[in-house]
């Protein structure tokens, strides 16, 4: 079968080599190319190429922070090798790249895969980060302390990251009975809730710590934005809300990284892969813009 996402640039969204090597580049974007353990929708481990090929046929100048973030330099690592039956395996791996790539002092960004690729990245930057908030967007709990026979599967996503962090979920409209157990409903914005609340953008935000680590799950936007996940659940949040919501984030408080998941593309509609590959980069816009201020006030 032809392939779909061919690309035509070794290097993120095709920009210029001398922007896209490790010496120039402010920002390490790293695949996890995972699906072992998802249970409904697969082809989250082919996520990374749709969402490059997006990428490359994007527009790189962003209109909202009128900046084009992409001269701060990024640079595309290496997929990580991961085997399918083996998420402990996977998750060790994870973890022990994330403890190498938090000594270089980039902007940390990674993307998946399923969910539990979040467990060994978290993991390391909970041990770099003390009192670490993570903002979880998502529609799914994901606190299930094992599921399927192994604590590292997507159910469990942030299960670890709750007994090490300030954990924050925005979004969340489907979870199992068992999961009452750890939810903590204060910093739980379920998505029927956010619906007819018009603060729950800065109340959300008065209850992080200075660090913020945001992990988002392309499931947390309504089915109807993005049907190409595992699992696209009705009812969840539109395009411009998570916008001025991450935006919020990046201006009030240091976020030291951040990871997409769940991309699980559809060859007939490229539209999802299309809003990932702006988000990434809106991410990238708003991380940009705080530094950007922070200097021209020093």
């Amino acid at each position: 079968m032809k392939n779909p996402y061919k690309l035509s640039s070794t290097t993120y969204a095709g920009i210029p080599k001398e922007l896209g090597n490790l010496k120039n580049s402010s920002v390490i974007l790293t695949s996890i190319p995972y699906d072992g353990t998802s249970t409904w929708g697969k082809g989250a481990d082919k996520g990374f190429q749709a969402f490059l090929y997006a990428s490359e046929n994007m527009e790189l100048f962003d209109i909202e922070t009128r900046s084009e973030p992409f001269r701060q330099g990024v640079f595309l690592e290496k997929p990580l090798a991961v085997k399918k039956d083996s998420p402990d395996q996977m998750v060790k791996k994870a973890y022990k790249k994330t403890q190498q790539l938090l000594s270089s002092g980039k902007l940390l960004t990674f993307f998946g895969g399923e969910h539990s690729i979040s467990i060994g990245v978290l993991r390391a930057f909970a041990e770099k980060y003390k009192n670490l908030t993570v903002v979880q967007l998502d529609a799914h709990t994901d606190l299930r302390q094992s599921y399927h026979g192994t604590k590292y599967n997507h159910a469990c996503a942030v299960a670890e990251a709750q007994r090490n962090c300030n954990l924050i979920q925005i979004g969340i409209r489907s979870m199992d009975h068992s999961e009452l157990e750890y939810i903590e409903e204060d910093k739980c914005y379920f998505a029927h809730n956010i619906i007819d609340n018009d603060y729950w953008m800065e109340e959300s935000i008065k209850k992080m710590t200075d660090n913020v680590y945001i992990t988002l799950d392309l499931d947390v936007f309504d089915s109807s934005l993005m049907p190409s996940t595992g699992t696209p659940e009705p009812g969840g949040l539109e395009w411009y809300p998570v916008l001025q919501y991450l935006r919020m984030i990046f201006n009030r408080k240091k976020v030291v990284g951040f990871d997409i998941v769940e991309l699980a593309p559809n060859v007939n509609n490229s539209a999802p892969d299309f809003l990932t590959a702006k988000l990434y980069y809106k991410m990238l816009a708003y991380y940009f813009e705080k530094k950007s201020r922070k200097n021209s006030d020093e």
